[in-house]
């Protein structure tokens, strides 16, 4: 068993109130998440869609599960009927998906609209006019509820670079007063990220070691 329970601990006590801590399990088995729920955690956070799928079944229905990975709108579907908080949403496209599927369930689905911070061109998400556009058409969609932002910041040794692009992100958030999230912060700047005001952070490999991804 690869779970680290003092960081996990330390963690905990670390954040205290101050952010949600959402544990990233991709490529963990469902037996590694269990160690973690019996520990007393409740957020999960997946990748990939079937992943995510095949863990639901899975494991205790009260876990609240984030997508955070690149959703593609035809993947919507299968998470609808159940996922707690989709963090990466980077297309106004995406969210009448997210809508249709959120209706067809019954539900209101909570969504982060994430938002380019970073300096690599790789990363995805909205920039700052688009962000305003997204939020003046999202009004006619009942079945999505908007509750923050998600960014990530350059995967870089410059701490000044990360905590600048975070300032950014957090100023963005403070121009919207109903926003209660702000997804920001990984193993490797979240303590950067929740200095900067960051509600949740993502962790992963602090406590469930390196990924296991499989070959190719």
């Amino acid at each position: 068993m690869s779970i680290n329970k003092e960081k996990y601990t330390q963690l905990q006590q670390e954040l205290n109130s101050k952010a949600t801590l959402v544990a990233v399990s991709k490529t963990k088995p469902a037996a590694d998440i269990q160690t973690l729920y019996d520990l007393g955690q409740r957020d999960f956070g997946e990748n990939y869609v079937q992943e995510l799928v095949d863990k639901e079944v899975a494991l205790p229905k009260d876990i609240h599960w984030h997508f955070i990975g690149h959703l593609q709108s035809n993947k919507v579907k299968y998470i609808a009927p159940f996922v707690h908080l989709i963090h990466g949403v980077d297309s106004f496209s995406l969210l009448k998906e997210i809508n249709k599927e959120a209706a067809k369930n019954n539900r209101v689905i909570d969504c982060l609209l994430q938002v380019h911070i970073a300096k690599e061109e790789t990363k995805f998400g909205l920039d700052a006019t688009e962000l305003s556009a997204v939020m003046k058409e999202k009004d006619g969609l009942k079945n999505i509820h908007v509750v923050g932002l998600m960014g990530m910041a350059s995967f870089s040794d410059d701490l000044s670079l990360v905590r600048e692009e975070f300032k950014t992100l957090k100023h963005l958030y403070d121009q919207y007063p109903d926003f209660s999230v702000l997804s920001m912060g990984m193993s490797g700047d979240y303590t950067i990220a929740v200095e900067e005001g960051s509600t949740m952070v993502r962790i992963g490999s602090l406590l469930f070691g390196e990924r296991n991804y499989p070959v190719k």
